[in-house]
């Protein structure tokens, strides 16, 4: 546990539009593969507040699902790899700034994102999920309009309460927001199903899904800059021959409990 529309949108806008200033439109970047392997390091960003997919161990490594992925697909492609810890609402823009080479960091792959970012994956595919506390009396989405709604700041998820006109508080990561569920700042909140039902569970936070969302399961990928298709090649090379002989479902298994392809 992704530069949108309205309030969200502005630091991937302003980012992009920046950069498109200085000369570094889509499709005229240099390819970067040769680069990395040059350095033989390759940084991928993620927030570190996203669990099981991503967060700080007590031994202070940022551990998970994702970047255990992002560096058994270094590792194949001979490479070392640097974690980088950004917040969500600006990691689109630190990529286009060349603050690291990836985001591995469980990134919903939309049409919108498509436009500014290049793809590779999906890695694994998950679904929109509102959920309240157990024993709520909030049992339907149709009541959600009466309530305060909690979301992560930057996610597609922020995008779609603004669009239901929902009376929204914003927080950085997955544990600030269950927590402040718990403590009833918030009514209900919104997310990835895997990764709530997860860290829900591992908080000890008894929570209870709202089953009349409609929504369709969406694939998440891993971000780089346009114009390298060289990288995305071997980088996705990598990810196949994982799925293929067995590591990957490993990886998944330690992190999130099964296969979520």
């Amino acid at each position: 546990m992704t530069v949108f529309g309205n309030m969200i949108r502005t630091a991937v806008t302003a980012s992009s539009l920046a950069l498109m200033s200085l000369g570094v439109a889509q499709g005229v970047a240099a390819e970067e593969l040769g680069a990395i392997k040059e350095k033989g390091v390759m940084r991928i960003a993620m927030t570190g507040a996203y669990p099981p997919f991503n967060f700080v161990s007590e031994s202070n490594d940022v551990v998970g699902f994702d970047p255990a992925i992002g560096t058994e697909i270094a590792k194949r492609m001979g490479l070392e790899v640097e974690i980088v810890t950004t917040a969500w609402d600006g990691i689109i823009g630190g990529l286009l700034a060349n603050k690291y080479d990836a985001i591995v960091g469980s990134m919903s792959i939309t049409a919108e994102r498509q436009e500014v970012v290049d793809f590779v994956g999906p890695y694994y595919s998950t679904m929109r999920a509102v959920f309240t506390v157990s024993g709520s009396e909030i049992t339907s989405i149709s009541q959600l309009g009466d309530v305060k709604v909690g979301v992560t700041l930057g996610e597609t998820h922020e995008q779609w309460a603004r669009e239901q006109g929902y009376d929204i508080k914003t927080y950085k990561g997955l544990p600030e927001l269950l927590l402040e569920l718990e403590n009833g700042r918030v009514d209900a909140i919104v997310g990835d199903s895997i990764a709530l039902i997860l860290a829900a569970k591992a908080s000890g936070l008894e929570v209870a899904q709202i089953s009349d969302l409609v929504t369709e399961s969406v694939g998440a990928g891993i971000a780089i800059r346009k114009g390298s298709p060289e990288l995305a090649a071997a980088m996705q090379a990598a990810l196949d021959e994982m799925q293929a002989d067995g590591t990957y479902l490993a990886i998944a298994t330690e992190w999130v409990g099964g296969d979520i392809r």
